[in-house]
Formats: structure tokens, C-alpha cells, sequence
């Protein structure tokens, strides 16, 4: 499903996440509003705000907390955004120059740092323990994944498994939490704001494992990164892992030394290995198999557009080419 179609059930509350992301992005000092303004604006696809917005109206919730709660997962979003870049020690994100690349590292972290607390001031307008709850502790996940994610940094032994508990908690967890606001803010039971959140679970693992695809498959004008970034990083993705299990002695050992100095001096070298190795099939099988699951979840709710629309998320996270 095209994105936009996707978007159509909630295009007036899209519009009302972005005037309320410019209000609450404003601050006395100048720097703020230039930096996190510059990497807001920076054309991303609100998949996230996306996901609270639909489960919200597919749970039938009629007030308009989730205009916040949509823009509170955006900025805790854009934070770690900032940060990553900074670690990563990126030049380019969305097809522009970096934050940290024009204003430095030190503006950087601390504007991500003013992101983190203005989402928590919008969680205490809100109101809603539960939405507290659940932020308070995604937020936490998210910063074990990252720090997950730094010790497999030039690690050629990490595992698959090791890698998808990076995935689940450096990027799945924010999609979680985004489904599961929507049931919460409607006043669902339990079971059905589980169900969504397990839906946003698998949904947040699709997207990344087709990122990792897309990191040697894409174009970088589709991409609006350098292609072979994650290699360049040292960053041991999926699609690494599998190759190095499968493919020739000598290949295992060159993508082990890429993966241990980083760098992109054998960059089609692993590129070939891991297109023989069906290593890119492998990971979208998996992508594949994770938007089956959390489409699955979304029984538990009656059919309507932004049901369909929750459906098509899912479908876009695996056939997205950018």
C-alpha cells in the first residue's frame, strides 16, 4: 500500500501533530529551535506518530490526546536520532547533512537531551499513568539497546540472536509502545492494547531488518544515506551475520576483518558474498514473516479504515524501497 493511502484516515491529525511538534519545538534559546527544527523538518515518514494516530481511531478513541502522545513518540524518536548520529559519527541522514555535522556533537546531544524532557513535560499534560508507564520504560529499553548495539560494534561473533535483541530494543520497542498509546488513550482492555502493541512489536522488527537490506541494496538517492554505512560503522547486521555463516572460508574472513576495522575498502567484495549467499533473501524473509504476525494481531479489532490502514503500515514496512 503507497504511503499516502496509508495516511489518508488520519490526514487532519497529521496536520495537527506537525503544528503541535513546531509549538512545543520552540525555546528561548536560539540554537534549539535551529537545530531540532532543522532535524524534524528533515523529511522523515512519521511512521511512529503514524502507528499512535491509527490504532488510536481503530480503537474508536474520540478525544485528542493523541495529537501529544503522537508527537511525544516523534520527539523521543528524533532524540535518539540525534544521539545515534553522534555515535555513529554520521554525515548524512534523509539525503542532508547531519546535525552534529553542522552544529557539532556537543549541540547535538544536548538538543536531543531538550527532545527526552519536552516529551516527558507533554506525558504530564496528559495525564495518563499508564501512557507514563509505558513511555518511562521504552524510553530505558531503548537506551540498553543503544548501548547493546555500541558493544556488537565491531564484533564479528554477534549473533543472530544477539542482533535481534539489539532490533527489539533499539527499534522495535518505540513501535510498541506507538500501537499500544492508541488502544490505552481509548480505554481498551488489556488484551486488545497488548495485542496492539505486539503488533507494533513486530512491525518496528520488519522496518529495521528491511533498513538492513536496503543498506546494500538501495540506491543512496533512495536511500538518503551512504550506501555501506553499517559496514563502514562495524555495525554486524543481519545480513553480515548470515553471510559470514554461509559463505566461503575466505569470504567469512575478509567480511570478519571489514566488520572488526570497518571501512569500506571491500565493500563489493562483501556485497557479492552476500548476494550469493542469498543473505538479503534471507533477512526479507524474516522482515516478511514479522508483518505477517503483527498484521495477525490486529484481529482482536473490528473491521475500518484505519484497521486497513494499520494493515498497509505493515505491508509498506517490507516493500519500501527508501
Amino acid at each position: 500500500m503507497d504511503i499516502e493511502l496509508i495516511r489518508a484516515p488520519i490526514a487532519d491529525d497529521l496536520r495537527a501533530v506537525d503544528a503541535l511538534i513546531r509549538r512545543q519545538l520552540h525555546s528561548d534559546v536560539a540554537l534549539i529551535d535551529q537545530l531540532a527544527g532543522y532535524i524534524i523538518g528533515g523529511g522523515g515518514k512519521r511512521l511512529r506518530p503514524v502507528a499512535v494516530l491509527l490504532a488510536a481511531q481503530a480503537c474508536g478513541y474520540a478525544g485528542d490526546a493523541h495529537i501529544a502522545a503522537a508527537a511525544i513518540v516523534e520527539f523521543i524518536h528524533t532524540a535518539t536520532l540525534l544521539h545515534d548520529d553522534v555515535v555513529d559519527e554520521s554525515s548524512l541522514r534523509r539525503g542532508r547533512e547531519t546535525a552534529n555535522a553542522i552544529w557539532g556533537n556537543q549541540a547535538s546531544v544536548l538538543v536531543g537531551d531538550f527532545l527526552y524532557s519536552r516529551s516527558f513535560q507533554m506525558m504530564v499534560d496528559i495525564g495518563s499513568l499508564r501512557l507514563m508507564d509505558i513511555m518511562a520504560d521504552t524510553t530505558n529499553t531503548i537506551a540498553e539497546g543503544e548501548v547493546m548495539q555500541l558493544l556488537n560494534c565491531h564484533d564479528p561473533d554477534t549473533t543472530e540472536e544477539r542482533y535481534m535483541a539489539v532490533i527489539h530494543c533499539k527499534t522495535a520497542k518505540l513501535f510498541e509502545a506507538a500501537a499500544q498509546l492508541g488502544a490505552v488513550l481509548a480505554g481498551q482492555p488489556m488484551d486488545v492494547e497488548l495485542a496492539l502493541g505486539r503488533y507494533g512489536l513486530h512491525l518496528g522488527t520488519a522496518f529495521q531488518l528491511i533498513d538492513d537490506v536496503l543498506d546494500y541494496r538501495a540506491s543512496s538517492a533512495e536511500l538518503g544515506k551512504n550506501i555501506g554505512d553499517d559496514l563502514a560503522e562495524g555495525k554486524p547486521t543481519l545480513p553480515l551475520i548470515h553471510a559470514m555463516r554461509y559463505g566461503t572460508p575466505e569470504e567469512g574472513r575478509i567480511i570478519r576483518a571489514a566488520i572488526e576495522h570497518g571501512g569500506l575498502e571491500q565493500l563489493d567484495l562483501v556485497t557479492r558474498t552476500i548476494e550469493s549467499t542469498g543473505a538479503l533473501d534471507y533477512t526479507e524473509r524474516l522482515a516478511s514473516e514479522q508483518a505477517e504476525r503483527a498484521i495477525a494481531e490486529l484481529a482482536v479489532l473490528p473491521d475500518s479504515p484505519a484497521r486497513d490502514a494499520l494493515i498497509g503500515l505493515a505491508q509498506f514496512a517490507v516493500s519500501r524501497r527508501y
